[in-house]
């Protein structure tokens, strides 16, 4: 196997290429205690020392260091270490280990989440967010099924209110013309129409 190429990466990584195929990102100081340099000969012991004790032990190290400063999806995860160029092997793996002491947990997130935006999101918007972040359909129905039997379903209402005082809108001092405005501004949010009635007492067929 030859090295025939390399491209920096900023000032302290480069991207390796062996036999033309891209191969794997190494720090410099990782290049210099390998001897990776362009168009020499890389072993196979040493290729397999890489890709099966540096890399996936570094990916999961990158995953922890993420995991101190604030919680991820599993697909949030996942789409970090994919950008870091890490291949799909190492990412399951250094995923699995961190799934294995339960730092993350995708079940988890969404409850949180949910419990955290129930005063100033609407369900719909919620949904569409832990869609974005990679959290299962089925999950966040569970979640909302739950709830609904511990009578403590999101108050669309009073989210949408929350986010009136938020835009410092008075819905009593405005005329029709800034409720409509407010109106198409709650809809992309993810509020139902007769919410968004009530809310602003606005009627709805003079739109």
């Amino acid at each position: 196997m030859t090295v025939t190429g390399m491209e920096p990466i900023g000032k302290k990584k480069a991207r390796i290429f062996i036999d033309y195929e891209f191969a794997f990102v190494l720090y410099k100081g990782e290049l210099h205690l390998f001897g990776i340099k362009e168009g020499n000969e890389i072993s196979r012991d040493t290729y397999q020392e890489i890709t099966e004790e540096l890399l996936p032990k570094r990916a999961k190290l990158r995953c922890m260091n993420l995991l101190k400063s604030k919680a991820y999806t599993e697909k949030q995860l996942r789409d970090k270490l994919f950008y870091g160029e890490y291949r799909e092997d190492i990412i399951d793996e250094a995923v699995s280990y961190v799934k294995s002491y339960g730092y993350i947990d995708d079940r988890k997130y969404a409850e949180d989440f949910i419990a955290y935006h129930m005063g100033d999101k609407s369900k719909k918007r919620m949904e569409m967010d832990l869609c974005r972040k990679g959290i299962d359909r089925k999950i966040i129905q569970e979640i909302w099924e739950r709830l609904q039997e511990e009578g403590e379903e999101p108050d669309e209402l009073s989210a949408a209110k929350e986010m009136l005082r938020k835009k410092n809108f008075a819905p009593e001092m405005a005329g029709n013309k800034e409720k409509q405005k407010m109106w198409a501004f709650l809809y992309r949010k993810g509020f139902e129409i007769e919410i968004i009635r009530r809310v602003l007492s606005l009627d709805i067929t003079s739109i």
